[in-house]
């Protein structure tokens, strides 16, 4: 069980990239997402929703493997967080990547109260705060999308 943990911690080994590991993990999330896009919503919401709650139990156990409490090599946190940051704004590659950029600045800042979300135990911890710069990011992508198309 705890190798499926750690598989699904590390994005299937992204999580070992030797630069930038939760960058590459959110290059993951950028292509779930651009996989899922045409789904229906209910679909996109479930299967991130699946993710970010697998992400959990994976994150506490490749934590305890890895014997730390937020090892670089979990990226799932990133993954989640990416693709819930893209989730239902509709946005096509060029969206994609000024997303992905809006979550790894907000990730790498980790605006109020984020990063207090870190302090939760083991997995929820690891997870949370990505998941709360997701919604922020999401809710930028947004606002920017509606206002770029006039309907704001």
């Amino acid at each position: 069980m705890t190798r499926l943990a750690v598989l699904l911690a590390t994005a299937g080994g992204a999580g070992y990239a030797p630069i930038a590991p939760g960058t590459v993990g959110s290059a993951v999330g950028a292509i779930a997402y651009l996989l899922t896009k045409e789904w229906p919503a209910s679909w996109q919401i479930g299967m991130a929703a699946a993710v970010t709650l697998i992400g959990i139990w994976a994150a506490t156990e490749a934590a305890r493997h890895f014997e730390r409490h937020d090892p670089g090599q979990v990226v799932i946190d990133e993954v989640a967080g990416q693709w819930l940051t893209l989730l239902l704004t509709g946005v096509g590659p060029v969206g994609t990547v000024v997303g992905f950029f809006v979550f790894r600045i907000l990730d790498v800042t980790k605006p109020w109260p984020a990063r207090r979300f870190e302090s939760l135990p083991a997995g929820l911890g690891i997870m949370a705060d990505d998941v709360a710069v997701a919604v922020y990011g999401n809710i930028l992508l947004q606002v920017g999308v509606r206002v770029l198309s006039g309907a704001a």
